[in-house]
């Protein structure tokens, strides 16, 4: 296989644990944070949208609009440095020092792009759906994943933890994949077809640099 030369990464269960995230939604929405989770993880298992969940608590529910009466009540989604999974920086610096391009590329809202832009992590890279105009697992996204990385789609590598909404469609797009194993989607959804097909399949972040390295340097 192509020399990777670029890693881009998801965000949500990639970079950010979103435990907080989605606790603090359970809050808006009145319900315990426990029963939010279960459904939560139900509604994967089912192949559903996630965003059904919230139809589950309150039919008729628009997450843009109540993204927008959070934020009025002093609530928004939110994340800080407390947030990161404590193997992420210490991956994009390892990759960056080794001379690769790194980036982040996620569905993610434009507020949520400033937070990170804030963060001053170590990454050449941060794109938002919101702020690129188009999602994944539109090939669009991932046309644009190619034309930030600046090589050809078979060096670029993207880390996801979602099979559906990450892996898939990298895959299609002529992008070498990495499967992370946490968050509900890596531990619910399985697709061998889609698993078989990646580069690499991890636990965390921290073993990423080292796989890369070997992968460059011929040894697997």
């Amino acid at each position: 296989m192509a020399r990777i030369e670029a890693v881009f990464f998801d965000v949500g269960e990639i970079l950010i644990d979103e435990t907080r995230e989605y606790g603090t939604w359970a809050d808006w929405l009145g319900v315990p944070r426990h029963t939010f989770s279960a459904v939560f993880g139900a509604v994967i298992a089912q192949g559903k949208d996630y965003r059904e969940t919230f139809q589950v608590f309150r039919p008729g529910f628009d997450l843009a609009v109540e993204r927008e009466r959070r934020a009025a009540a002093g609530q928004p989604e939110s994340f800080s440095e407390e947030n990161l999974y404590t193997d992420a920086r210490p991956c994009f610096q390892a990759l960056k020092s080794s001379g690769l391009r790194v980036g982040l590329a996620g569905n993610q809202t434009a507020r949520a792009e400033q937070i990170l832009k804030a963060l001053e992590l170590p990454v050449d890279v941060i794109g938002t759906s919101d702020g690129w105009g188009v999602e994944k697992p539109s090939q669009g996204f991932f046309e644009r994943v190619i034309e930030e990385a600046g090589v050809p789609a078979s060096s670029v590598l993207y880390v996801g933890d979602r099979l559906d909404n990450d892996i898939r469609p990298a895959q299609e797009a002529g992008i070498a994949t990495a499967l992370i194993r946490r968050g509900p989607w890596g531990h619910i959804l399985h697709r061998p077809e889609v698993e078989e097909r990646c580069l690499f399949q991890l636990d965390g972040l921290a073993e990423l640099p080292d796989r890369v390295a070997a992968h460059n340097a011929g040894e697997s």
